[in-house]
């Protein structure tokens, strides 16, 4: 996996944003307390949620929830999506608990590798609408 460049470009987020669909924050006093857009979208079948980020300072209010809410609420009702995906790394244990009590279910399980080359596993998961 390779790791990202720093400071990116202009032109690069451009680009990351520009293969993305509804990237989003969320504002906490007029802070960036996150971020989160769609992928991967099918109208009338399916969209992935990518890119789900919440500041450390952020953590443990909320923020995630009211991101993964929205991108579901923007997938149901711009692409009339069926279904919603995402994918989570097994060290992120925040994330594993917390997409489950959204609805989001596991279904696979595949092996990658990270930047040390310690072994991790990205669990897939889907929340049917």
């Amino acid at each position: 996996m390779p790791k990202a460049q720093f400071p990116l470009s202009l032109s690069c987020l451009k680009e990351a944003v520009d293969q993305r669909a509804a990237p989003t924050v969320v504002l906490c006093d007029g802070v960036v307390a996150g971020f989160a857009d769609l992928y991967d979208c099918d109208p009338g079948t399916s969209c992935r949620i990518g890119n789900v980020i919440v500041s450390p300072h952020f953590r443990g209010r909320g923020v995630a929830t009211r991101l993964i809410q929205e991108m579901v609420d923007v997938a149901a009702d711009e692409y009339n999506a069926k279904r919603v995906e995402l994918a989570c790394f097994n060290n992120n244990t925040a994330g594993l608990l917390l997409y489950p009590k959204l609805g989001f279910e596991p279904y696979a399980i595949e092996p990658r590798q990270g930047p040390d080359g310690e072994p991790l596993a990205l669990i897939q998961l889907r929340l049917t609408l």
